[in-house]
Formats: structure tokens, C-alpha cells, sequence
């Protein structure tokens, strides 16, 4: 066989595992939005009998005898950016990652995580941590056995992380969160001393349910989400999966007298949907040229339509008109400096996903501290809610009531993704770099935004971020598109700028 054969069959291959990956994904987004929960133990077999057999088809030995017939041709090699050439390196980077995993070990991992979802939103209903700590008691170890399989240098973490973050080390965030604390935290203290405070009654203000979900499907659809290749559902935690080329879906849940969470979490799925949405088709789907780079530049995109751009005073100037006609009676009383002030509100808080820029990666340094300490056997599950409770204390002056306000408010640990918060940080940087770097290219971003205009902004992300699939690592895409390496120089500076006028300081 040919090299060039050999990477036929290898794309025959593992788009069928694509699209076995997309049939378990429909499962999984039918638990979270639509399964009784009494099928739980059922949904988990139907669930880790996919997951082995991915596993298997991906494993076996024939793959590798493929993969490496066509890495020995030049041809396919010349170019390292090229379909080819991407596609070879990623399957190579993940078949060496899986092939150390034992199917059982695999296998049990799905089983495990299927049902501990479902008994974490249960734990969270009664607000009872011990309902899950069996579970977490499962998982973490399988999470130690997958870090000993993949093997790792410094700590069982990076090993981990690699899944999210390819390349990414302990060491690198390490050196990275420190002075980013120090410098939130100067910033939150700035914040709460300031006189200057916005009124947030004003969001809590009763919104029909019926209505809100019109307004966040036309918000959504503004920026866009295309509703010709996605949806809009309700689950216990909001996300975005992708089922295939023309099925992404996004959910988010609603609160009547909570507007804010539900518009904004809308925005920041939208971004992940208009991303997966506008990564390579045409034949790429199902390989690492459609796929995103990492889970950190994914995070970018939604925090980027989220915050830069749905919490900016430009975006409201051309929607604040539509918010009161879509609320009639509700915001009539309110002038639109009023109004962006209340949804830039920044103050210690509870929930991460509720959380504002300021705060918000002090809680991504709080689960990261967390998860550290238990995958490298440095405490107990059984310490969570204390540990999770004397970190809030230290980072934001506060301590959760209940567990279903603390150590039970994110659903990652119950999917054993251990490794995953240290992305949304990364998220965050990355997304005010891409905009610094989009405005200075295609230029007034904010002005067009003041005229309905999203578009532009859109072109730039589809051709600098989107179209590139994973043909560079998160770091060089970075420097593709911006010129520079990731740094928290734009992120702090974006931050000052915006509440130092908003606060006064």
C-alpha cells in the first residue's frame, strides 16, 4: 500500500470514529437536556459501550501500521501546515496518548462519569456534597490511573491538562496565575473601596420566561449563531456540543428575575457555537483540520462575544432600544448608562458562572488549587467543602453557605474533566488580545457595533481563528494572529480601562 493510500484509509477511519464520537454525543446531550433521570445506570452502558468502541477502532494496531506508511512519505510531510501534514501530527499526538490507555480503564471512566453527572445534579437539588463524594472518589483515582498511563514529568496534573491545553504545563500556569491574583486582587480592592456603585436590583426585575428565551434566540442569532445549523435548549449547566457539520447545539437555563445569567450565558454559548460552526467543512469534518485548537482558545471565543463585545456601552447603545420594547414596562425607567453599569457590576461572589471579569479567575485559581492538591494525593475528598470554603475566604473575602453554592456548583469534576478550569484563564487572555488585534486590523470595532454591525468582527475570527482548525498550536495561533505571544498585558489593561471609568478610579 501506498503512503498516499494509507492516509485515505486513515481518513476513512477516523471519520467513521467521528462519527460513532457524534452518536455518543447525541446520548450525552440527551441526558443533560431531555433523559429521565431514571435511566441513568442504562444511559451509562449505552455511553461506555461507544466509548470502547472508539476506543478500540482508534487503538488498533492497524491504525498505527496506516499512520505510520504515511508519515514515511515526503510528499504528505513537505508542507508541516498542510491538510496532510496537521491531521498526521495531531492522529500521531492522540493515537500515542490512547494506545497507553487500557479499554477497561476507558470503558470504566464513561460508566463512572455517566452516572456521577447525574447523581451530581441530584447532590446539588438537595444541596448535600456526601451524596457525590462517592463518586468523586471513584473518579479521581481513575483520573491518577489515566495521568500514570499517559506518564508526565513534574506532577500527574500535566499529564491532564495535555487533553485540554496540548502543551501546556503546571509550570506555565504556575508562573502565570500568581501575578495575575496580584493583580485582581488590587483591582477588586479598588472596586469595592469606590463610592461610585451601580444599582443591581435593577436586574433582578421580573422577566417573562417565554420572553427572555425570544430576546437570547435573537441576541444569538445577531452575533452569528446560525439557527439553520444549531439550537437552543435548557439544561442544569449551560454548554455547546457539536454533532456534526451542521448540528451544533447550545443550552442555557432561565431564572425570571435573573435576566443577566440567562442573556449572557447565551452569549457566551453562542461563541462556542459560531466557532465550531465556522471551523473547516468541505470534506475536513471529522479530522484535526475541522477541529479547534484547544479548549483555551475555544473559551476565548465565548468570553469574547460575552464580555468584549455583549457587555461593552456600544453593543447596548444599538440593543437597549429592543430591550425595553421586548420588556415593556420592565426597563422603561432606566437610561442606558444606568443599565451598563448594573451589568458590569463587579463584587466578590458565589458562582463562578455568574461571576464578573474581575473575579471571575480568582475562581478559576481556587478550582486550580483544588485540583491539584487531590490528583496529587494532597487531600481528601472528604476536605472538599472545607478546603473550597477557606479559598473563597482568601480570594474573595466571602464564604459560600451551602455546598450547592460552593464545592457543588460546576459539573467538570463529575465528566473527570480535571484539567479543564485552567482553560477558561487562558480563555480570557487569549479573547482581549483577539480583540485588540481585530480592532486594530479591521478598525472601530465599537463603532460598528453602535450600528448593529457584528459581522466584521465575525470575518476576522472566521479567517484568523476559525478556518485554522488545529493547523498550530494554541500558542503559535496566537502569534499568527496577533503578532505576539499570549500575554495578561492586554487582558489587565482592558480591565482597568473599562471599571476604572466605570468606578472612578
Amino acid at each position: 500500500m501506498s503512503p498516499e493510500k494509507a492516509y485515505d484509509e486513515l481518513l476513512h477511519r477516523m471519520k467513521e470514529i467521528g462519527v460513532l464520537g457524534n452518536t455518543a454525543g447525541v446520548l450525552g446531550w440527551d441526558q443533560e437536556v431531555y433523559m429521565p433521570a431514571a435511566n441513568a445506570a442504562y444511559r451509562a452502558e449505552q455511553l461506555s459501550l461507544l466509548a470502547g468502541m472508539c476506543h478500540q477502532k482508534f487503538t488498533d494496531p492497524k491504525v498505527g501500521e496506516l499512520m505510520a506508511k504515511a508519515e514515511s512519505s515526503k510528499d504528505l510531510s513537505a508542507d508541516p501546515l498542510s491538510d496532510a501534514a496537521v491531521n498526521l501530527r495531531e492522529w500521531r499526538r492522540s493515537y500515542d496518548r490512547s494506545t497507553k490507555l487500557p479499554q477497561k480503564l476507558v470503558e470504566e471512566m464513561t460508566r463512572v462519569t455517566s452516572q456521577a453527572q447525574v447523581e451530581w445534579v441530584e447532590a446539588r437539588k438537595e444541596n448535600k456534597f456526601s451524596r457525590f463524594q462517592p463518586w468523586l472518589d471513584k473518579i479521581i483515582p481513575l483520573c491518577r490511573e489515566q495521568a500514570k498511563c499517559y506518564g508526565y514529568k513534574d506532577h500527574p496534573y500535566d499529564a491532564l491538562l495535555e487533553d485540554y491545553e496540548p502543551g501546556l504545563a503546571t509550570a506555565e500556569l504556575n508562573r502565570l496565575f500568581p501575578p495575575l491574583k496580584e493583580s485582581l486582587s488590587a483591582l477588586v480592592a479598588k472596586i469595592t473601596s469606590s463610592k461610585r456603585q451601580p444599582d443591581v436590583s435593577i436586574l433582578k426585575r421580573a422577566c417573562p420566561i417565554p420572553v427572555q428565551q425570544a430576546f437570547c434566540r435573537r441576541m444569538a442569532e445577531a452575533i452569528g449563531f446560525d439557527f439553520a445549523k444549531g439550537r437552543i435548549d435548557i439544561s442544569a449547566h449551560p454548554f455547546t456540543t457539536g454533532l456534526g457539520p451542521a448540528d451544533t447545539r447550545i443550552t442555557t437555563r432561565f431564572e425570571e428575575k435573573n435576566f443577566e445569567n440567562s442573556f449572557f450565558s447565551t452569549l457566551h454559548e453562542s461563541g462556542h457555537g459560531i466557532y465550531d460552526q465556522n471551523l473547516p467543512s468541505d470534506g475536513h469534518y471529522g479530522t484535526p483540520r475541522a477541529s479547534a485548537v484547544s479548549l483555551g482558545i475555544h473559551e476565548s471565543q465565548s468570553r469574547l462575544w460575552e464580555n468584549l463585545v455583549g457587555r461593552s456601552l456600544a453593543f447596548w447603545k444599538f440593543f437597549f432600544p429592543e430591550l425595553k420594547k421586548a420588556f415593556p414596562g420592565v426597563f422603561d425607567d432606566l437610561t442606558l448608562e444606568t443599565f451598563h453599569f448594573a451589568i458590569n457590576h463587579s463584587a466578590p461572589s458565589l458562582i463562578r458562572t455568574e461571576s464578573d471579569e474581575v473575579t471571575y479567575n480568582l475562581h478559576v485559581c481556587l478550582r486550580y488549587d483544588i485540583e491539584m492538591a487531590l490528583i496529587g494525593d494532597k487531600l481528601k475528598t472528604s476536605d472538599i467543602p472545607a478546603a473550597w470554603n477557606d479559598a473563597m475566604k482568601k480570594y474573595l473575602g466571602i464564604t459560600p453557605p451551602s455546598d450547592a453554592m460552593g464545592c457543588l456548583q460546576d459539573v467538570h469534576w463529575s465528566h473527570g474533566s480535571f484539567g479543564y478550569f485552567p482553560t477558561y484563564t487562558l480563555g480570557n487572555l487569549y479573547s482581549a488580545q483577539f480583540f485588540a488585534a481585530a480592532d486594530k486590523e479591521v478598525g472601530g470595532l465599537e463603532a460598528k457595533f453602535e450600528k448593529g454591525e457584528f459581522a466584521p468582527l465575525k470575518k476576522w475570527l472566521n479567517e484568523k481563528i476559525h478556518a485554522q482548525g488545529q493547523r498550530y498550536r494554541a500558542g503559535d495561533l496566537c502569534v499568527k494572529a496577533t503578532g505576539q505571544p499570549l500575554s495578561t498585558e492586554f487582558f489587565l489593561g482592558y480591565l482597568k480601562g473599562k471599571f476604572g471609568k466605570l468606578y472612578g478610579f
